[in-house]
């Protein structure tokens, strides 16, 4: 059954939560997991792709976007998906979900990252996707940062 974990951060600017997820992907690519994450929109695709390349000095997480023809490519089989109301292709290890509700394809994860920030409205939504879990008897952690 897929374990769910809450990442909550006091922080409450735009950046925290791209951030946050930039860093639970590197380390879950460091242990050899596939690494899918969801966003709401194309748009924060887009930024989570171009923070994936400047998060930390001197590392690099390699990535793509789930629509991006070089993940056919063998050399990109194991990288970091970004996609935004793409299913992943194959199974993941983790599924990191900065959209505001729960994608209809988390069970297929081994694991799903929820990342709750401060504002007060992503707030809210995460309480929602957290009862979610809960009511339906998933393992649900919470990590207070």
């Amino acid at each position: 059954m897929t374990r769910v974990d809450f990442y909550i951060t006091t922080e409450a600017s735009d950046r925290a939560r791209p951030l946050l997820a930039c860093r639970i992907a590197a380390k879950a690519f460091s242990l050899n997991n596939r690494v899918h994450v969801h966003t709401a929109s194309s748009a924060e695709a887009e930024q989570l792709d171009a923070l994936m390349w400047t998060f930390r000095d001197g590392s690099f997480v390699p990535h793509a976007k789930a629509d991006d023809p070089l993940l056919q490519d063998a050399a990109t089989e194991s990288c970091v998906v970004i996609g935004s109301g793409h299913e992943p292709a194959e199974r993941c290890q983790l599924m990191i979900n900065l959209d505001q509700t729960v994608p209809r394809f988390f069970s297929r994860m081994e694991r799903v990252a929820e990342i709750i920030d401060a504002d007060p409205e992503r707030r809210a939504a995460g309480r929602e996707r957290y009862k979610f879990y809960k009511d339906r008897g998933y393992a649900v952690t919470t990590h207070n940062l």
